[in-house]
């Protein structure tokens, strides 16, 4: 699905990625993991597009999509989710996701004034679209709750949400489980989980929480110093002498 082929970028004296080689297989849950700097929310800029590499290339479903913008690439199908929720505070849930489909005839100028029978079809559709959404999560509850009140797991799966009203077909998740309780962190999982298994998401996640990892992520790629270090199951991961030493210094052999 996605295909990552020797992407460097530096910031001045800096070298942030280092000739990273990677792929996101089709239908795949990836984790992507490895220490603070290694380079993990760079690479995830570069594939969405919001940074453009000094080096290599990135192909989705074997088109290059190098430096292509980041609104660009949503309408083919790929969306990036970031650590900090970016939910429209002041809105309810539900207006959230009906927001998000890119095309609605309200939104051109003229539609609302001589089409206004399309365009209540459309958001009625799109209305029905978001509702079911937000039952699949299991917050059709909140539907009617301003987005801005909800908490930092709820917002996870709010944002969740909002790609499922994109029709994805690959979603990259920045730390998922960041701030997020026990108990929603076991619904956010099921929830990818479901939606990996019955809508056919492709799915790559940064993640510190290797529970989280273990429980979803096969394969796991980890990244150190800007490249990948190593490729594989979890337990391959976790037996690996230099995933260890990148991880703990020199005494993780020990």
């Amino acid at each position: 699905m996605i295909e990552v082929r020797n992407i460097a970028k530096s910031f001045g004296g800096l070298m942030a990625v280092a000739g990273c080689s990677c792929h996101i297989r089709q239908g795949s849950i990836t984790g992507l993991i490895g220490p603070n700097g290694a380079g993990k929310t760079t690479l995830f800029n570069i594939i969405a597009g919001f940074e453009k590499p000094d080096a290599g290339r990135i192909l989705f479903g074997g088109e290059d999509v190098t430096g292509v913008a980041p609104h660009r690439l949503f309408h083919k199908g790929l969306v990036r989710t970031f650590q900090i929720p970016h939910e429209f505070g002041g809105m309810t849930v539900l207006e959230n996701l009906m927001l998000v489909p890119p095309g609605q005839h309200g939104e051109r100028l003229l539609y609302p004034l001589f089409c206004r029978g399309r365009v209540r079809h459309q958001e009625q559709e799109i209305r029905r679209k978001a509702e079911e959404t937000l039952a699949f999560l299991n917050i059709d509850h909140l539907k009617h709750e301003l987005a801005g009140n909800l908490s930092g797991g709820q917002k996870k799966l709010l944002e969740l949400g909002r790609t499922i009203m994109t029709d994805a077909r690959a979603v990259l998740l920045d730390e998922p489980g960041a701030g997020v309780n026990r108990t929603l962190l076991g619904k956010l999982a099921d929830d990818i989980r479901r939606l990996n298994r019955e809508r056919g998401y492709t799915f790559c996640i940064i993640e510190h929480d290797m529970g989280l990892i273990m429980e979803l992520c096969d394969p796991v790629i980890v990244m150190a110093e800007g490249k990948v270090l190593a490729e594989g199951t979890m337990e391959e991961i976790r037996a690996n002498d230099r995933v260890k030493e990148a991880y703990l210094g020199e005494g993780g052999r020990a």
